[in-house]
């Protein structure tokens, strides 16, 4: 019925044309989806701007939900997230590199959160001296 209509309205003696192009396009999202769509950021290095067009959503559109799922307890920041325990010597405040393994796993990812909201990103390979200079260093900056 609206579609492709044009109205003629006169304004304070003036014409003014007006068309209506559709009707208005509006999806509804169940949580489940939502929860996969906000999940999928950052998996293979997807940003949040990558993931909404993707999804044809916008950014405001992802962080909104992820708020809202957050709210209702269906989504955590931490959600996927794998936690290792870290066995490293500490000798006189200073950390002990210890011999490599026989056979070392392949590097990966890690995230490690600092106090004060930052964080580091680095390879799972790093060398634990060079690490534990990097901590210092970002946590006096």
């Amino acid at each position: 019925m609206f579609n492709d209509v044009v109205n003629d309205v006169s304004y304070a003696g003036s014409a003014m044309r007006g068309e209506i192009l559709g009707l208005e396009r509006r999806r509804f999202w169940r949580d489940e989806d939502k929860l996969e769509i906000v999940a999928s950021v950052g998996i293979d290095g997807a940003t949040v701007t990558q993931v909404a067009q993707r999804h044809e959503v916008t950014r405001q559109q992802i962080y909104a939900w992820r708020h809202d799922l957050k709210k209702k307890g269906l989504w955590s920041p931490d959600a996927g997230a794998l936690f290792f325990p870290l066995d490293m010597p500490v000798a006189a405040g200073v950390l002990v590199a210890q011999p490599p393994l026989a056979e070392a796993p392949p590097p990966v990812a890690v995230e490690l959160r600092l106090r004060g909201g930052r964080s580091l990103h680095f390879e799972s390979a790093i060398d634990p001296a060079a690490l534990s200079v990097l901590i210092r260093s970002v946590e006096t900056a």
